[in-house]
């Protein structure tokens, strides 16, 4: 091959790969006032979800089973992150009437 294609091929594969990682997008869910905020979430496979308590109160998140995933419990201010990838009901723990849903589309 010549170089000048060797080096087409390079960038072309560089740029189509450093474009499929910046698709991921972040999302935030607020809890506050006992509810997670928004309750439902759109989101793409592989996209981050950050949960922030901004209750007073200590809360977790865990997968709708509680076996799956969870977070330890946390304080005001405090955050949990996971990457998504499907389609999945969950809830607080501490407050079993707290209930979520992420929607991967």
């Amino acid at each position: 091959m010549k170089p000048l294609l060797l080096i087409t091929i390079f960038f072309i594969g560089f740029s189509t790969a450093s474009f499929a990682q910046t698709q991921n997008k972040k999302h935030i869910v607020e809890i506050r006032k006992m509810k997670f905020k928004p309750a439902v979430l759109n989101v793409k496979k592989g996209d981050t979800v950050v949960w922030i308590n901004r209750d007073f109160f200590p809360h977790d998140v865990a997968g709708e089973n509680g076996e799956s995933w969870q977070s330890s419990p946390l304080e005001k201010g405090q955050t949990f992150t996971r990457i998504i990838t499907k389609s999945e009901n969950y809830f607080c723990p501490l407050h079993i009437v707290m209930k979520g849903k992420l929607i991967v589309e």
